[in-house]
């Protein structure tokens, strides 16, 4: 009994975001791994840019700037893409206020 409610709480908690490797610009697609010059080709420019912070390499020798670009999808729907070090390294889902 404890299991189900614990469970639909969660799908509850992930319906308002979500993650995904792909995103649709127009008639263009951008993927996990892209350039930001490739994303900017295809998906122009973001509604903003904001640098959040650095990620140390390995060998803690290199810092790479880590940022946020925020694109507004129609529906009320937002996209969230981070880059690491310039490479598209993650894409969120988020309806918005």
């Amino acid at each position: 009994m404890f299991k189900p409610v614990m469970f639909g709480l969660a799908l509850a908690l992930l319906a308002g975001q979500a993650q995904a490797d792909t995103l649709r610009c127009g008639s263009q697609l951008i993927s996990v791994g892209d350039r930001k010059s490739e994303v900017l080709g295809k998906c122009g420019e973001p509604r903003s840019q904001d640098l959040v912070g650095y990620q140390r390499s390995v060998d803690r020798r290199v810092e790479a700037p880590i940022e946020e670009w925020v694109y507004p999808q129609s529906g009320g729907m937002v996209q969230y893409l981070r880059f690491v070090g310039g490479r598209l390294e993650r894409i969120d889902s988020k309806r918005g206020n």
